[in-house]
């Protein structure tokens, strides 16, 4: 796998695995053991349910489990006037008259729905390590780029309360 993590991304996912385990497991193991006592297993849909929410929740510790393991540990490096990971930024974009914000994080927490978008994606990479009043060129593809301008530079590191994307 070896995704870009931070080591709060790693942290978050420590916690979820720990609740996961400690809870979630618990529970989905009495779902089970309860509708099993309902009797006749084949035509049991409450059994089979519980088995099936039971081991999704094994298979989502084991996925977090093997991204920690497999992970590359990445440090924001940048200075504090300059576009880093975790920093929110307002850009303006001159083609279509807008101002848009967008906050840098690693690829298990975007969600550019939200607003949340990775340091890996074209407008992550050109704005890194750029700064307000920058013109920055997003080279979307080999036949289409467009600029946007440095706004607003938020350090905004500590704030990481986003949910690791779910899969």
């Amino acid at each position: 796998m070896y995704d870009k993590l931070t080591p709060n991304d790693i942290r978050r996912m420590e916690e979820e695995i720990e609740y996961r385990k400690l809870v979630v497991r618990k529970e989905k193991l009495e779902a089970v053991k309860e509708a099993r006592a309902q009797g006749d297993l084949s035509e049991n849909f409450e059994y089979k349910s519980a088995k099936k929410e039971k081991n999704e929740n094994e298979s989502r510790i084991r996925y977090l489990e093997r991204m920690i393991r497999t992970a590359v540990v990445v440090e924001d490096h940048s200075r504090e006037d300059e576009v880093g990971l975790d920093n929110t930024v307002t850009i303006y974009i001159p083609e279509d008259d807008e101002e848009e914000t967008y906050k840098l994080v690693t690829a298990v927490r975007a969600d550019s729905l939200s607003g949340l978008i990775t340091m890996e994606s074209p407008l992550g990479k050109a704005l890194m390590g750029k700064k307000v009043g920058d013109t920055v060129k997003v080279q979307v593809s080999d036949t289409y780029s467009y600029e946007v301008v440095v706004r607003k530079i938020e350090n905004t590191k500590d704030e990481g309360q986003e949910k690791i994307r779910r899969y």
